[in-house]
């Protein structure tokens, strides 16, 4: 069945009537308003999913309406105009504003299904496809076999069948995040949105506009909490909060509503938030930078994950997810790690833990040759990786290079590095790189590598 709020604006009372009762046997929520006015007032009182909207009203038309709503930014949803006696040229300049589409009257029931449908879906996935730009990492599952990853998973699984607060804790890059996303996917909320913010990515001032969005005039700025409706909202690095912030916060929790900043009236909320944190939450209360009773809110279901090297039995399958992860999705090559190499990141540290093993496997792959990946390239990437900002080994990889320059960069930077741990010597350069002495001179002169006499 279909899910979603939808706003119908139309002056006349019995295609509002007929609308609402079709969308809501469909599946929709829907909410009415029969002029400019009283559309304006709905649109503050919650955000929907899609707007239709009658061009021809008495107090104000639909074009000035959707002119209004497109001010100063993108629409806030798929918005379709209807009218009965429509024009090419209204048409047109609906389009131009930022309409979906135009639907004439007398409407066509089917029609006006699948133009919203089509219109819904549209919107999800533009925003689907813009989460996944900003995160490499879509993992469905969290990626292990090991005992511990089983158990976290059916831990996991039982939250997800609650709608009770989740605190997610564990250090950087564990996986909090990715066991965030596998709670709503496994919940009841999966069909609506997941909303990621990270409290320490956002400044202190604009933290409530970020969060609860902001009113002025008719102007409407939605926050995440509004985004995140029906749905989760995944709060990170939770500890980072402002006072203020949380106060707000904990009142949300309490009444399932806020106020915009702002606004006057109390906008209701239904979904589930999950908060995350590496930091000892318990220390943060006693030193008065958390509000002790926003922590015993959030943490009524609480959640643990591991650092890496207490699961390392998972690493094996973790290489190969990412391997083929970015093999699939980037176009990088398909490269295989070594036994050696598998062994040596086995007993590793990983102080950045799964974070740094993705980045690890998007290093080699974007930068190394060859189908294997042994245990020197392995060393030599943890060395970069790990190197202190005044390394001069480390700073010269740089990930925000073209492949191409990037690629280059790290092949002089290792073939540097590897003839001097040679003696100069081409001939053990070319055993260890695995490369065809003739190739390599090649490769060499290219990179403005100098040869000294006698490292033949």
């Amino acid at each position: 069945m279909a899910t979603g709020h939808i706003l119908v604006v139309d002056d006349e009372p019995d295609i509002r009537s007929l609308v609402q009762d079709i969308l809501e046997d469909e599946g929709y929520t829907v909410t009415v308003a029969d002029s400019g006015d009283a559309a304006r007032k709905a649109r503050r009182n919650r955000k929907p999913d899609l707007i239709l909207l009658d061009i021809w009203m008495e107090d104000i038309d639909g074009i000035t309406l959707l002119r209004e709503w497109a001010e100063g930014g993108d629409l806030p949803c798929p918005i379709i105009m209807m009218s009965g006696h429509g024009t090419v040229e209204t048409a047109v300049e609906a389009t131009r504003l930022g309409a979906y589409d135009f639907i004439e009257k007398p409407i066509s029931l089917a029609k006006l299904l699948l133009t919203i449908e089509r219109a819904i879906e549209a919107d999800k996935l533009q925003k689907e496809n813009i989460g996944l730009r900003r995160h490499v990492q879509t993992v469905i599952e969290p990626v292990g076999k090991s005992d511990t990853m089983q158990q976290l998973r059916l831990k996991a699984q039982r939250i997800a069948q609650h709608n009770s607060w989740v605190l997610i804790s564990g250090e950087p890059g564990a996986g909090k995040k990715t066991f965030a996303r596998y709670i709503h996917d496994q919940s009841h909320r999966r069909s609506g949105p997941f909303v990621e913010v990270a409290v320490g990515s956002i400044s202190r001032e604009n933290s409530s506009a970020e969060l609860f969005g902001n009113e002025e005039g008719d102007k409407i700025h939605y926050g995440r909490f509004e985004q995140a409706n029906g749905g989760t909202l995944c709060i990170g690095d939770i500890a980072d909060m402002d006072m203020q912030t949380q106060a707000r916060l904990l009142s949300v929790l309490q009444t399932h509503s806020f106020l915009r900043m702002g606004g006057s009236e109390a906008v209701l909320v239904d979904l589930r938030i999950i908060a995350t944190t590496h930091r000892d939450l318990e220390e943060e209360m006693r030193s008065g930078r958390l509000r002790e009773d926003l922590y015993y809110h959030l943490n009524v279901v609480p959640l643990y994950i591991p650092a890496l090297h207490d699961h390392a039995d998972d690493i094996h399958e973790l290489l190969n997810y990412y391997i083929n992860y970015f093999s699939d999705h980037e176009n990088l090559p398909y490269r295989r790690f070594s036994v050696a190499a598998q062994n040596r990141l086995r007993n590793y540290a990983w102080p950045g833990n799964v974070r740094e093993l993705k980045n690890l496997v998007q290093r080699v792959l974007i930068l190394g040759n060859g189908e294997e990946i042994d245990v020197n390239e392995v060393d030599f990437a943890i060395s970069t990786q790990a190197a202190p900002a005044g390394n001069t080994t480390g700073s010269l990889v740089h990930f925000d290079l073209p492949l191409r320059e990037a690629r280059e960069q790290f092949e002089k930077t290792y073939l540097e590095h590897q003839l001097q741990e040679c003696g100069g010597s081409v001939g053990k350069l070319a055993k260890l790189a695995g490369m065809e002495r003739t190739h390599l001179y090649r490769k060499l002169r290219a990179l403005g590598i100098e040869i000294k006499k006698g490292g033949e």
